[in-house]
């Protein structure tokens, strides 16, 4: 597939040049220095140059950039790349030109490992410290152990996985993680609404145990015969029709049987020990909005301008929002602000020509009112302001803008321990803006 990889910096000098089959030569980096690095029109991650195809990706201060004469899956060489630039962040902490200039010898070993004549191997980061360590280091007798898992690991259907591992205590944390994007006009009207979320699990468990779990999804809910007229609460309040939602795109990790989610949509997965991405997904029907935010300007002469801003919270009052910050921008002839909020402090950044509001804590079913006075200097250009939108950042914990809900959560191993489960919720916002 691939027949060469590179590593570029922003200059486009080469740091690392791996050659896989001989129908190229290390001249062509050549090319892709003057046709992408040096250029300054660059639209697309694939270029085509004759035969050639160079696949870029810009990772920090470097370029990964595999090179094929063939037609082959971009899709793959991608995912090849990305996970080139996850390794190196797993072994190196920060995967960068300086990163790349203190450890040649690794990753021209890790290189040789994660590829076989241009084609993609094993490139689960950790089975590969099993037996590429940057110590390097080690005893015949641990050589030896380490030998045996290996080649359990590299072989068996588990590579994210050791099947020795072992816990005092066996603990599973599932955190759904929902990004809210808003964009309101001035007069209330949604324009645009949609949810990004994310399902990360922390898994703290001995030997090799299976997980399921199951979500409130409609699909699931249809099938199952539950999805009726009643309503029913979702994380933080909301109510929506039988707690379903409708997951429009779900991406999910490598250890996710997605056999058995196209049949009965449960997830089923062995998981890897600590933290990973299980699942990511977007949807735009049915947002719950966590805050309702409400602007009034009024031009009371030439030089003074008048806010009135209020802001509701539309999660139950049992939960509540932290580090919620307001941006209400001014006109940039600002001389000065007189604030007055009724929670939280507010000033005037003369830096960012905003008004930034923050409290520190936002309980649910509240109202909260700033009113504040601009002074203006005079302009001799009669330029109209352009009002941008105001923008808010906060963290709601256990409310959901989307409704999942996480309705079951089962370990399975065959030693049949004693486990503890914990499931959390949060929503932040991804860009949160209201016209006014």
């Amino acid at each position: 597939m691939l027949s060469a990889f590179f590593i570029f910096n922003v200059k486009g000098e080469v740091l690392i040049s791996r050659i896989y089959r001989p129908d190229i030569k290390r001249s062509v980096a050549d090319i892709f220095r003057i046709q992408v690095v040096s250029s300054t029109d660059v639209r697309s991650p694939i270029t085509t140059l004759g035969s050639m195809s160079f696949f870029h990706v810009r990772h920090e201060n470097i370029y990964l950039v595999g090179v094929t004469k063939i037609n082959a899956n971009a899709a793959l060489v991608f995912e090849f790349l990305y996970k080139v630039a996850g390794l190196g962040r797993s072994y190196f902490g920060k995967f960068d030109e300086d990163a790349v200039k203190s450890n040649f010898t690794l990753i021209y070993e890790l290189l040789d490992e994660i590829c076989d004549f241009g084609f993609p191997q094993n490139t689960e980061a950790e089975t590969l410290k099993l037996y590429i360590t940057t110590e390097g280091v080690r005893s015949e007798r641990n050589m030896a152990e380490e030998g045996a898992r290996i080649a359990i690991q590299a072989t068996g259907a588990v590579a994210w996985r050791r099947p020795d591992i072992k816990y005092r205590k066996n603990e599973a944390f599932l955190d759904v993680v929902e990004s809210v994007n808003l964009l309101m006009s001035a007069k209330g009207t949604i324009l645009r609404a949609d949810v990004s979320g994310q399902v990360l699990m922390r898994a703290y468990l001995s030997g090799m145990p299976e997980c399921k779990f199951g979500l409130n999804d409609k699909v699931l809910l249809e099938k199952e015969g539950k999805l009726g007229s009643a309503t029913s609460t979702v994380p933080g309040g909301g109510r929506k029709s039988a707690g379903a939602v409708e997951l429009d795109d779900c991406q999910f990790h490598q250890c996710v049987k997605l056999g058995n989610y196209e049949r009965d949509r449960t997830i089923n997965f062995i998981p890897p020990d600590g933290e990973c991405e299980l699942m990511k997904y977007r949807t735009t029907e049915n947002i719950n909005l966590p805050f309702r935010v409400q602007a009034v300007v009024k031009e009371i002469s030439k030089n003074r301008m008048e806010f009135k801003v209020s802001v509701r919270s539309n999660f139950t009052s049992k939960n509540f929002a932290q580090n919620v910050v307001l941006k209400i921008p001014v006109p940039t002839n600002t001389s000065g602000v007189k604030c007055a909020v009724t929670a939280g402090k507010a000033k005037y950044v003369g830096s960012e020509n905003s008004i930034i509001w923050k409290i520190s804590r936002f309980q649910g079913q509240q109202d909260y009112m700033l009113s504040a006075e601009a002074e203006l200097t005079s302009t001799t250009a009669k330029k109209v302001w352009s009002r941008p939108p105001i923008s808010m950042d906060f963290q709601v914990l256990m409310f959901t803008a989307s409704g999942l809900m996480v309705r079951f959560l089962k370990i399975f191993e065959k030693s049949n321990y004693p486990s503890v489960k914990w499931v959390r919720y949060m929503t932040k916002p991804g860009t949160y803006q209201i016209r006014f």
